[in-house]
């Protein structure tokens, strides 16, 4: 019986062993092959190496480790950069292309603009001034307070 037990943990140790093998020879680069590889052949080198996981992690072989590794939290999947290299240098290119564009179109409405109202001019102001005391505008703290030392509405220089 003894005998029985121990020929078929022997058998059993040579299975993964084989195993093993074969799955790091199919682990071997997975970085590089994983995209062209096809579903089935992503789930069965998920699922060897699951299995693989579930024994001691001392006698998986680096390969092994550097492929588990990607298959979890590699960019692949969900977790693919969506921009490709050279993407900032098209923004910035993009953005300054925009500030150009408004600056000169801005520049171009400016000078096909006309002077400065009329009443942005000292004088005006100060009529204003004189009107808001006529009509007793904001009485509390304002223009038509007593002791009121501000400049009211007078603005222009």
């Amino acid at each position: 019986m003894l005998r029985t037990v121990a020929t078929r943990t022997r058998v059993g140790a040579v299975r993964v062993v084989q195993r093993r093998n074969a799955s790091n020879v199919a682990v071997q680069n997975i970085e590089s092959r994983w995209s062209t590889l096809s579903t089935a052949e992503q789930n069965t080198i998920a699922k060897q190496l699951e299995e693989a996981q579930k024994g001691d992690w001392k006698s998986l072989s680096l390969d092994e480790k550097k492929a588990a590794y990607y298959i979890a939290f590699g960019a692949h999947g969900p977790r693919a950069p969506i921009t490709k290299p050279g993407h900032a240098s098209k923004v910035v290119a993009g953005v300054a292309g925009v500030l150009a564009a408004s600056s000169a179109l801005f520049y171009a409405i400016r000078l096909g603009g006309q002077e400065k109202p009329h009443t942005i001019s000292k004088e005006w102001e100060e009529a204003t001034n004189e009107y808001l005391k006529s009509q007793n505008s904001n009485p509390i703290s304002g223009i038509s307070s007593e002791g009121y030392k501000g400049t009211g509405y007078v603005v222009s220089k």
